[in-house]
Parts: C-alpha cells; sequence; structure tokens
C-alpha cells in the first residue's frame, strides 16, 4: 500500500512508551526498629538489653521475604470448614502458610507469653517494641499474640490452671493445630466475651454456665465476635447463678475429643483480614471456672487492660509504617521541579505526620514501663497504669485512622492502590478503635477511674508536673486541664474532650522532658496552643521542621 503524501507518518515500533520513570523503589531490606524515637523509649524504660534483638527483628520485618508474607496472608483468607468430607463437624479454619510463617517467627521472638517467664526488669518494654516492630511486617496475625500474652494473669487468679498452663503460654515454640491442650509444646489463647445483643455491655450477656459434680461447667450461648478460633484456649464470660463469671474454655479437652464450638460463620471484616474472627456456639460445651464466681468482669479485666495496651500498640506502630511509608515515596518521587520532600507545604505534612507518630510511640513505651514496674510492685505505677492505658486507647486509636489517610495521600493515587501498602494500612486503621472497647466506653472508663480511683490521677499529676516551667503552652494547657477536671457538671458529656485534652497534656509532657526541642516545640506549638491543628500539614511557621523529619524512620538528613 502506497501511502498518500498528507497521511501521517507511522509511530516508530520501537519507541519506549511504557519506560518506568519517577516512581518509588520498593521499601525492602531496611531495619524497621530504626526509629529513635523507639529506640529512646526502650533504652529510658529499662529494656535497652534488648536493642540487639530489636534490630535484628526489624531487619526481618523489614525484608523482600517478610512483607511478602504480609501480602500473602491478607491475599488467601482463612477458610472456615465446619465438616470434613464424611460429614462429621470439626469446625476448623485454614490459614495460608504465609500466616503460619509470621506467628512462627512472632512467638518464637517472644511476642506472646513469653514476657511472663522473663525475671528481667524491662522484660514487657522489649516485648512491647518488638511487637511494634513485627507489626510492621502485618498487623493481623498480631490478634492470637496479644490476647495470649494478655491471658496469662488471669490464669494466675487460679493457681491450679496457671500451673498447667501458663508454662506452654508462655513457650516460645508455635505449635498450630487442635490437640489436647497439655500435649503440645505451646499454646495460643483467645478472648469470648461480646454477645450480638450487647456487645460492649456484657451485663447484658446471656450464655449460661452450669456446675457439674466433677468440678467443670457446661455453657449453652454464643459469642458475636471471638478472633482466632484455632487458639487452644479462650477465656469467655458466661451467667452462673451468682452473676457474670469467667471461665478456660480449651478447644480439646484432655482426652483428645473436640470440645463443642461450633463456628457459625466468619466475620467479613473491612480490613484485618489475615486474622480469622468467628461466630462461635457453645452446647453442653465444657469449660472451668477461673477466678470467682460471682466476679467474672473483674477478673478478666487485667486481660482486657493487657489488649487495650496493645490495641495501642497497634495504632501507634500502624501510624509509624504509614509515616515510613509516606516519607520514603517523597524522598524519591520528583514534582514540579523538586523531591517532593523538598517541597515547603509536603515537609510540613511529613514533620506534622511525625509528630503524632513519635508522640505515640513515646505515651505507649511510657505505659509499657509503667506495666513492667507495676508487675514489680510499685503502687505508683500501677495507678498511673490505670489512667495512661485508658488515655492511650482513646486518643492512640482516635489519632491513627487521619493518619494514615494523609500518609496515603502523599503517595496520590499509588497510595489507593491495593499493590501498594498503604491501602491494606488504611483498611486497618479504624480496628484497634474499636476493638477492647470504642472511644465512648474508654471515656467513660476514664471517668470511672478519676471517681472511683483518686490515686489514679494523683499518679497523672506527678507524670506531668515535672515538665512544669520548661514550656508555657504546656503550663498553660495543664492550668486549663485542671479547671476542666474541677468541674463535676455534664460529665460524661464532656468525657470525650477531657480524655484528649489529658492524652495531649500528658503526651507534651513527657515529649517536653525526652524529646529533642524541635519535636516538643512543634508539639507544644500546634496540639496545646493556637488553633491545635486542624489539619494533618498545618503547622504553624517558625518551627525546626527539619529537626522533626529528620527523625522519621528511615529518614536521610535533609
Amino acid at each position: 500500500m502506497t501511502r498518500t503524501a498528507d497521511a501521517p507518518p507511522r509511530s516508530n515500533p520501537t519507541a519506549r512508551t511504557h519506560e518506568v520513570t519517577n516512581q518509588t523503589p520498593p521499601l525492602v531490606g531496611h531495619d524497621v526498629a530504626a526509629d529513635p524515637a523507639l529506640l529512646e523509649g526502650v533504652r529510658r524504660e529499662g529494656a535497652g538489653w534488648a536493642l540487639d534483638d530489636l534490630h535484628r527483628l526489624g531487619r526481618l520485618a523489614g525484608s523482600e521475604q517478610v512483607q511478602h508474607w504480609g501480602e500473602q496472608a491478607n491475599r488467601y483468607e482463612p477458610e472456615l470448614h465446619t465438616h470434613d468430607r464424611y460429614g462429621n463437624r470439626v469446625d476448623e479454619v485454614e490459614f495460608h502458610p504465609a500466616y503460619h510463617a509470621l506467628m512462627d517467627v512472632a512467638i518464637r521472638e517472644g511476642l506472646a507469653g513469653a514476657a511472663w517467664a522473663e525475671d528481667r526488669p524491662g522484660a514487657h518494654v522489649a516485648r512491647a517494641a518488638g511487637l511494634s516492630v513485627w507489626s510492621f511486617a502485618e498487623q493481623g496475625h498480631i490478634c492470637p499474640v496479644s490476647m495470649t500474652y494478655a491471658a496469662v494473669p488471669v490464669l494466675r487468679s487460679t493457681p491450679e490452671l496457671a500451673d498447667a498452663y501458663q508454662p506452654l503460654l508462655t513457650s516460645r515454640v508455635y505449635d498450630p493445630g487442635l490437640r489436647a491442650p497439655l500435649g503440645k509444646r505451646g499454646l495460643l489463647a483467645g478472648m469470648g466475651m461480646t454477645e450480638k445483643q450487647g456487645g460492649s455491655d456484657v451485663r447484658s450477656n446471656t450464655t449460661t454456665a452450669t456446675e457439674q459434680p466433677d468440678g467443670s461447667w457446661r455453657l449453652r450461648g454464643h459469642k458475636w465476635f471471638t478472633s482466632a478460633p484455632m487458639n487452644d484456649l479462650f477465656l469467655v464470660l458466661a451467667r452462673t447463678d451468682a452473676g457474670l463469671s469467667c471461665f478456660l474454655l480449651p478447644r480439646v479437652l484432655p482426652d483428645g475429643s473436640r470440645n463443642t464450638f461450633r463456628i457459625q460463620r466468619l466475620k467479613d471484616k473491612l480490613g484485618n483480614r489475615s486474622n480469622a474472627s468467628s461466630e462461635p456456639e457453645f452446647d453442653d460445651t465444657v469449660a472451668w471456672l477461673v477466678g470467682t464466681e460471682g466476679r467474672g468482669v473483674k477478673t478478666i479485666i487485667d486481660m482486657v487492660t493487657m489488649t487495650r495496651l496493645d490495641s495501642t500498640l497497634g495504632s501507634a506502630a500502624g501510624m509509624r509504617a504509614a509515616l515510613t511509608h509516606a516519607a520514603h515515596h517523597a524522598r524519591y518521587r520528583s514534582a514540579f521541579g523538586a523531591k517532593l520532600v523538598d517541597q515547603p507545604l509536603m515537609r510540613n505534612v511529613l514533620a506534622d505526620l511525625a509528630l503524632e507518630s513519635e508522640a505515640a510511640t513515646t505515651l505507649v513505651l511510657r505505659t509499657a514501663g509503667a506495666v513492667d514496674r507495676s508487675l514489680r510492685g510499685d503502687a505508683r505505677e500501677r495507678s498511673f497504669l490505670r489512667l495512661a492505658t485508658a488515655l492511650g486507647k482513646y486518643w492512640v486509636c482516635k489519632r491513627q485512622p487521619p493518619l494514615v489517610a494523609e500518609a496515603l495521600e502523599c503517595l496520590g493515587g499509588n497510595g489507593y492502590d491495593e499493590a501498594f501498602p498503604l491501602a491494606r494500612l488504611y483498611r486497618e486503621a479504624p480496628l484497634n478503635g474499636i476493638w477492647e472497647g470504642s472511644g465512648n466506653v474508654n471515656a467513660l472508663d476514664v471517668l470511672r477511674a478519676l471517681t472511683r480511683e483518686p490515686e489514679a490521677l494523683d499518679a497523672y499529676r506527678e507524670e506531668v508536673e515535672p515538665a512544669a516551667g520548661a514550656d508555657a503552652r504546656l503550663d498553660e494547657a495543664w492550668r486549663q486541664l485542671r479547671a476542666e477536671l474541677a468541674r463535676t457538671e455534664d460529665a460524661e458529656l464532656r468525657a470525650r474532650r477531657l480524655v484528649e485534652r489529658m492524652a495531649l497534656v500528658l503526651q507534651g509532657s513527657l515529649l517536653v522532658r525526652h524529646a529533642p526541642a524541635a519535636v516538643a516545640d512543634a508539639f507544644c506549638a500546634s496540639r496545646l496552643a493556637g488553633d491545635r491543628g486542624l489539619a494533618f500539614g498545618t503547622l504553624p511557621s517558625g518551627l525546626d521542621l527539619a529537626g522533626v523529619i529528620d527523625r522519621i524512620p528511615g529518614a536521610e538528613a535533609s
């Protein structure tokens, strides 16, 4: 065919129309533990001896292989098998091998119950830091790890149960599969509190327990949101003649037979896809009483306290992961003739996100330190822990979703693409604010502590006041907070505002005392004074943003 004079020329078939440029390289091969706020907090709270192991775990969490495990565990979700091929009821959940690989590392590294078997001061701080670092790999599998950790202090209320099961709950061996518990090399524990008619209002629970001549109990009822149903043991609430009581319920009985634990379905959750969450039904299900009959809520509250701390840890870790990915993108991506990290408005955004992340990390490690010291008999730390846990659970978990959304926006369209890590972090972000008590539940818990446990407020005051005089904005915020604490009218209506201010003043005092001047100054300017930051990226002018940005995990000096 002859081309006419006015026909357009053919395109060059060798033209490289899809050459990839100005895209950020994958964030792999880095040390997740290389976070100044994390490392300083670990040393300050008495676990400096764990830093070598923390860095080793951080390098593993940042490896390409482990990040691939996290992707696979979420892409290939758990599958429920209610019956075997012959029609026998089995109620088993099958997980992808990547999930088991993640669990194996978590248990081996002592992130579940192992801290309870450690005598060294700082053991619970080291465990908290390790959990925070390993969460970078994937957060869904952390749920059974956390519940196993939290179950140990509850079982200690019943020595014969603790003697039997604590050595296996503190084991560093991951031994999956349903078998008689005492024949395994390591155990995982879960929790079943909420029911469909009540949720957080557990006093409306209808599951019943009937005592048997042999000292065991038989449960009948259901639970609405029981995660990790393949765990070996569950602490559950059921009603007896004396009231709500706590029970230990094994999936497999001592003789090797299956206990009745009928999984009705798995929850189809927004995020947290690697972790199976179920609705189990109990029908003449065997269990053993834990603690005092009729005092079930008081018995299980130690588990709730520990899982609330881990929820706060998870949110702080999710913030740091989102910040790390956003900063990594900004250091490599160019727009309008310059790297994003060098653009003034992007620097403001990154610095603001870094402030939030550092404040969350500092608070949660301080709380982990209180756990460690309270277990060693420090009454003041126990009182501080009472408020700090609820404050952190409310505020840090509240701040995770907007921070992750802002970090996602830093990546533009790539952030909204499921092929990139921010999409999973975004779907995961609201979870910790819901589990172990929503925002309202924790805000009301703070009011309860202020009313019934004045020593908790005394401990909070003793934590804040050493920073007095160091920053006028913090001093003024503390003065205003004291006035608000003195008010008694409309307490429940004002609870969220009060808890928010308590959390911010506590974070401010910790940063003023322990963080570099640039960080403390920017936090007080944006969180405790002025308009208090209507959105991320609204830090006032005149701050040392470089001093904040340089502390972003993995950040290069800029």
